[in-house]
């Protein structure tokens, strides 16, 4: 793609959003002396990866590990934060049916949670799948039960894929297991579990990362530096301001329609960069879309998060970065414990800021819960489960984070392909990040998509749907990169951008 106007400070490069991929997008264009604005709806920057501050304690929407086999995008993460980018260890459990179990699996603590019956039932039922599997595989259950088992699947995927979802796993494609799961199976646990010198060896079973870096105070850190740099190049970034419309004329979008504190105005642009929620940006580009494409963005699902934090008057609470709750009996899907990221995320050493993590759809029973509700109803589910005694709750607040996963059901992928294609009828109007393109990425993906997006508007012609189109999660441990599509490697291996390319 090659812009059709050279940026202006009249006409800049209009960026929609400012997470991770926004904010790529215009430092790349800041430090090439390129006029840029970035137009965000929160009052702050990150998007999904900003860190909220309450009465000095810091969380995270989510949980945020900053992992990446893109060295490009490490360099970048490193420079920007210096001595401040920590090195985590990682640990995660699962806790089902009162007990607690290591997460990748260890054989020890399995078989002593599950009991001799329980465990050869679990690989009664994988031999079982593995003699007769389910074909065609079109399903998460699908997917899932023919690498786990039946039983396994009920017990460690079913609850908390619900919880996540809100639709059952046979409503949810395959695609999404391949991507987040990779070619991770019981058979290649039980490998892993009896022979553990493979894993870093020929042939080695993939498994979770057992560290990953992350800001001393929040992913948000290192985005607020991003935006800090964006400006003192001369980039404008403007928070509280929301995205209401497009003019264009079928072919090139001329101007952005904003509104901030009850004013509208129009921002000029040589070229658009979204990263706003595909089914929103169709609706912003107003009645010349076509109708297939409004009900095709229409189709597009949706799942909004909510983190309650609860501050908790205890040193110590659990030792994991967070936690897994498969408990068809409470609503919590995760717990994070915001202390166990990095020990600067707390005020006082002698308090603890546990998130807890609920996933829902407007209209249903957990969204129509006001704050305080969702308090109350945190601190119950916490005492419900164990974890923690209530009176030692001192306080607690809510972040809603509303269209954060976007839903991989039945439909979706026809509906993606559709509004993808009229998306590209546009010269000047890219999509990129998580809810841009609809796809489940990282941040490492999403900050790559955004320099390929620049790289493009300088000229080249990069394919930035390839970037997460490959099915693996590319969260093992290890260096290989050889999965990742041509774009990437040419990213990391083409020579620096320079602006006089733009044309």
């Amino acid at each position: 793609m090659t812009i059709a106007r050279f940026p202006t400070p009249d006409a800049p490069v209009v960026i929609v959003g400012a997470g991770p991929g926004g904010l790529t997008a215009a430092l790349e264009l800041a430090r090439l002396g390129l006029p840029v604005v970035v137009v965000e709806a929160d009052e702050r920057v990150g998007g999904l990866a900003q860190t909220v501050e309450y009465k000095g304690f810091r969380f995270d929407i989510g949980g945020h590990r900053f992992f990446t086999k893109n060295a490009t995008v490490l360099e970048l993460w490193r420079s920007m934060l210096g001595q401040d980018f920590l090195k985590r260890p990682r640990l995660s459990r699962i806790l089902y049916d009162g007990r607690f179990f290591d997460y990748p699996l260890k054989p020890i603590n399995a078989l002593m949670n599950l009991g001799a019956r329980r465990s050869a039932g679990i690989l009664a039922s994988y031999g079982w799948i593995k003699l007769r599997p389910i074909r065609p595989e079109v399903s998460f259950e699908d997917w899932v039960t023919n690498r786990f088992g039946r039983q396994l699947y009920r017990m460690f995927f079913e609850t908390y894929t619900e919880k996540v979802w809100g639709i059952p796993g046979l409503a949810i494609s395959a695609r999404w297991a391949r991507q987040r799961i990779q070619n991770f199976s019981l058979g290649t646990a039980i490998v892993h579990m009896l022979a553990p010198w493979r894993k870093n060896g020929a042939g080695r079973v993939k498994t979770l990362i057992e560290e990953f870096e992350y800001p001393r105070l929040g992913p948000g850190m290192m985005w607020e530096v991003f935006a800090r740099e964006i400006e003192r190049l001369g980039g404008k970034i403007l928070l509280k301001t929301r995205v209401t419309g497009f003019d264009h004329d079928g072919r090139q979008i001329a101007a952005v329609r904003c509104a901030r504190d009850g004013v509208t105005f129009e921002q000029r642009a040589s070229s658009v960069v979204s990263t706003m929620p595909m089914r929103h940006l169709v609706q912003s580009l107003g009645p010349a879309v076509p109708d297939r494409v409004r009900q095709a963005a229409l189709s597009l699902k949706y799942r909004d998060f909510l983190t309650v934090a609860l501050i908790v008057k205890q040193r110590d609470v659990f030792p994991d970065n967070w936690i897994y709750i498969h408990d068809a009996t409470v609503k919590v899907g995760r717990i994070q414990n915001f202390k166990n990221w990095s020990p600067d995320m707390v005020p006082d050493p002698s308090m603890t800021c546990l998130g807890l993590e609920y996933f829902c759809t407007p209209g249903d029973s957990i969204r129509s819960l006001s704050d305080a509700e969702l308090v109350d109803l945190a601190t119950r589910e916490l005492a419900a489960i164990g974890l923690v005694d209530p009176s030692l709750i001192v306080d607690g607040t809510v972040v809603h984070a509303p269209n954060a996963y976007p839903i991989y059901d039945d439909g979706y992928a026809d509906a993606v392909h559709r509004i993808r294609r009229y998306v590209h009828t546009f010269e000047n109007l890219q999509t990129i990040g998580r809810n841009g393109m609809h796809a489940y990425n990282n941040q490492d993906h999403s900050m790559v998509m955004a320099m390929l997006a620049v790289r493009n508007l300088l000229g080249e012609a990069h394919d930035l749907w390839a970037v997460n189109a490959h099915d693996e999660y590319l969260e093992e441990d290890g260096g290989d990169r050889s999965r990742w599509p041509a774009e990437v490697h040419g990213l990391l291996s083409t020579q620096p951008l320079v602006p006089t390319a733009v044309r």
